[in-house]
């Protein structure tokens, strides 16, 4: 029989999305489905985070999430370019989230790039229910996460928008989907399914 990953429509996945937009949500949940077709999965953010704190840039007993600032633009770099060598690769099976993964991997035809959307409100009250802080916390802290962060990678790439939906091949507003929808969405544009409802990787 012809190796699972063979009947998918890409051989990788690059997830994008503003902070508490659900980017976690979707990675974990596609971990225990692609992990056995022989897929790796890859959270930009843990290990940027894991960075910060090893390099003294963030307190590891700080629940809220460091800042892209926390450290200078040639990690950024190392981060991004890693990310997109390994993609590059369509013999290679990766699905990775991070705040621009879905940008960085323009031009690559065989990685779907999604682009999880979400109103402010949901995307404060789940930082909030994540991080066990009060309202006036979260919005401080994304507000102000959003702004440097931001700010600096459009300096250092010269981007007006890392969401603009052109950049994308599906798009997804978590407000409206839930987790399962939002998973099920993706599967589909993957090619998970066919065409009788079974799994792909049975057929």
């Amino acid at each position: 029989m012809e190796a699972p990953h063979k009947t998918l429509k890409y051989a990788s996945i690059a997830i994008s999305g503003r902070p508490g937009a659900g980017r976690s949500t979707l990675l974990k949940n596609l971990t225990p489905i692609l992990k056995p077709l022989g897929w790796e999965t890859f959270s930009g953010g843990d290990w940027a985070r894991q960075f910060a704190i090893g390099t003294g840039k963030h307190n590891p007993d700080d629940i809220t999430h460091h800042y892209a600032t926390d450290y200078g633009d040639e990690i950024d770099h190392q981060i991004d370019a890693a990310m997109r060598k390994k993609l590059s690769d369509p013999n290679t099976h990766v699905a990775v989230e991070s705040w621009i993964a879905g940008w960085n991997m323009q031009g690559l035809k065989h990685v779907l790039k999604v682009l999880l959307m979400c109103d402010d409100a949901l995307r404060i009250d789940r930082i909030v229910n994540r991080d066990t802080i009060s309202v006036a916390e979260a919005k401080k802290h994304l507000w102000d996460r959003e702004e440097k962060n931001v700010a600096k990678w459009k300096r250092m790439y010269g981007v007006t928008d890392f969401w603009d939906p052109k950049y994308y091949d599906l798009v997804i507003n978590t407000y409206s989907h839930g987790p399962l929808e939002t998973l099920d969405l993706v599967l589909q544009a993957l090619g998970y399914y066919s065409l009788n409802g079974q799994l792909a990787a049975r057929v």
